[in-house]
């Protein structure tokens, strides 16, 4: 079942930038769209999740001609969306336990395949708990295999639904309720976790991208390449969590943007194993000016500060503007 989308002019940039020419607009700027996750779930307010995913599916969806199956791993976004018995999803729609999403797409995809319905594409879905920790052998073994699915990580960089635990992604620093501000090194241990797009990456596989939910233009643009490929695909979009950054439900997007302007989190795509692209830093900002909104971050600036943690955290975005070489002349 599709409904119309009801828009409200709260800016120009809101809603995929209506202002611009037609063939210039966001699918979201469509009120046509599939709106794959509606309204009535309840997710947090602010939640950066709820957002992408809607952003993803609905252009997902709306690349594939609305052929496409969702398999979506255990988590946030499966609890805040599919309260037993109701769902807010308007597409097929099925749940699997936190590890095996990639399995369970893949088997999805194998048996399309082999029924005749290769035309139906599979998209699976899960937060950075259910793929960069536990779901991850099942994410390599796809990418292995190849299987034909395109696999969606959404990054809020810890287990938010279940109290704020750390995760494999959680940033070094970060304070959350299994790494506490005490000690020397207050926070997540700096050299630990995983950067799941330069794994994948290492895997070969036919299209591995990040991608932000402040860029909704570039996020649009790489889930509609992704569809347009055959093969295993990553995409790995940063979204933030009011809840367990502690940072204000409003600054969700500027707190994206920030980190993709700050280094800390490259926006790329890369092509059998080679990144292709990256999009340049436009306004590049220190990284104090991303942390310092944010709760979890709390104490590198309270009292005297941490300023040599904070100069860590500034080293690893330096490392990443080199890495992809970020800045262009003009920034």
């Amino acid at each position: 079942m599709t409904q119309t989308a009801k828009f409200y002019q709260v800016g120009s940039r809101a809603v995929g930038n209506r202002l611009l020419p037609l063939d210039q607009r966001t699918e979201q700027a469509n009120p046509e769209r599939r709106n794959a996750l509606t309204s009535g779930h309840r997710a947090c307010q602010g939640c950066g999740e709820a957002l992408a995913a809607r952003y993803v599916l609905d252009a997902a969806a709306h690349a594939v001609g609305g052929r496409l199956v969702t398999v979506n791993a255990t988590g946030c976004l499966e609890v805040f969306s599919t309260p037993y018995p109701e769902s807010a999803w308007q597409l097929p729609w099925l749940h699997s336990v936190f590890a095996n999403a990639a399995s369970v797409a893949s088997g999805v995809a194998a048996g399309l395949r082999t029924t005749g319905r290769g035309d139906i594409r599979v998209l699976a879905q899960g937060g950075d708990g259910g793929t960069v920790d536990i779901g991850f052998a099942c994410l390599s073994g796809m990418f292995e295999r190849n299987d034909d699915v395109l696999y969606v990580c959404y990054d809020n960089q810890a287990y938010m639904n279940t109290g704020v635990q750390r995760s494999g992604a959680t940033p070094g620093g970060a304070r959350t309720a299994t790494t506490e501000a005490v000690g020397a090194e207050p926070g997540n241990l700096f050299g630990i976790g995983k950067d799941a797009a330069r794994i994948a990456i290492a895997h070969d596989i036919p299209y591995v991208a990040t991608a932000t939910v402040a860029e909704l233009h570039d996020l649009e643009a790489k889930v509609r390449k992704a569809m347009s490929i055959r093969g295993a695909r990553y995409l790995h979009v940063l979204v933030p969590c009011p809840l367990g950054w502690g940072s204000a439900t409003s600054e969700t997007v500027r707190l994206a943007r920030l980190a993709q302007r700050s280094g800390l989190f490259p926006v790329i795509e890369a092509e059998g194993g080679v990144v292709t692209s990256a999009l340049p830093i436009r306004g590049r900002v220190p990284v104090e000016e991303y942390l310092r909104p944010q709760r979890r971050y709390a104490h590198l600036f309270r009292g005297e500060g941490r300023p040599d943690l904070v100069a860590r955290v500034q080293r690893l975005a330096d490392q990443n503007i080199v890495r992809y070489g970020l800045l262009d002349e003009e920034s």
